[in-house]
């Protein structure tokens, strides 16, 4: 019986091939842009970057100790934004754990109508990040704050720290974000 049905369904697959289509039939194709995603991000889960003279003295080692007191300041991931031109930096510090998500969209769209009738006149296409319905997080830490460098290994690095925020949960989002492009293209 299995070797039937095998037969079988190798005599129907020929049948069911992709073949190119001509102009005139793939002018007649619609469809819909646009990519669909899903992800899992896991940010230094088991302590800081790994140090050369780490904790243990004994070659490469986690670096697990990132509290106020501690002089290497390298703990967890960081990213600095220039907030000034003279030199003043927002800073998110010590970011760790997990962020998963499923159904971030990115696609484009034309907005040629509403915005009280700003629409029309911008009547261009815009980048449209449609938010995940869902965001998880586990173990989810870091510290905002304002430094006067971008990295802790700087000469005269200087940091005050803001607030630091542990999240553990569900967030559920609806919407879209829309990034308007300035200048020329």
């Amino acid at each position: 019986m299995k070797a039937l049905i095998l037969s079988c369904a190798l005599l129907i697959l020929p049948a069911l091939a992709l073949e190119p289509l001509d102009s005139q039939a793939l002018a007649e194709v619609t469809g819909q842009g646009g990519v669909y995603l899903s992800g899992d991000l896991t940010i230094n889960d088991t302590g800081g970057p790994l140090n050369r003279d780490g904790p243990s003295q004994n070659g490469y080692s986690w670096q697990t100790a990132c509290g106020v007191n501690t002089t290497d300041k390298r703990c967890g991931g960081r990213i600095a934004v220039n907030t000034d031109q003279s030199g003043g930096w927002l800073v998110l510090d010590n970011i760790r754990g997990r962020f998963a998500f499923e159904g971030l969209t990115l696609t484009t769209r034309r907005i040629d109508s509403g915005f009280d009738g700003d629409g029309a006149n911008f009547n261009r296409d815009v980048m449209e990040i449609g938010l995940p319905d869902q965001l998880d997080y586990n173990d989810v830490s870091f510290t905002i704050a304002n430094s006067n460098a971008p990295r802790p290994t700087d000469a005269g690095f200087q940091q005050t720290d803001i607030m630091t925020l542990n999240i553990n949960g569900t967030v559920n989002q609806q919407g879209n974000v829309l990034l308007f492009p300035t200048g020329a293209p």
